[in-house]
């Protein structure tokens, strides 16, 4: 088992995380303040940008190949280095989603 720092930019939060475990799941015990809901890597609410670093999430179905690169479902993810993540950033196909369901017909660019 080897563990790793996973830090939150923005708020300067840092936990470590084995790579044995979640991130989520060593959010819940630092009492860490993580969005989530399904907890199985479909609906996205505890995406996280990958700033630096990686994971591994294979389970993380809600995310496209490219998607999983660049983001992290803290549900499903375990960390493979030491960790930089963007709390509350969503993957691009979910923007697009969202900002048709706002009432903009055309996805944002970004």
């Amino acid at each position: 088992m080897t563990e790793y720092t996973v830090t939150f930019v923005g708020t300067g939060e840092e936990i470590t995380v084995s790579d044995t475990e979640t991130i989520l799941s060593r959010c819940i015990e630092e009492g860490i303040a993580q969005e989530y809901s399904c907890r199985v890597g479909m609906c996205l609410a505890c995406s996280a940008e990958i700033v630096d670093g990686a994971v591994t999430q294979p389970a993380a179905r809600g995310l496209t190949e490219t998607e999983r690169e660049n983001y992290a479902l803290t549900c499903m993810a375990r960390p493979q280095s030491d960790l930089k993540l963007d709390r509350g950033k969503y993957p691009p196909s979910i923007e697009s989603d969202l900002a048709v369901e706002d009432g903009d017909p055309t996805p944002a660019d970004d």
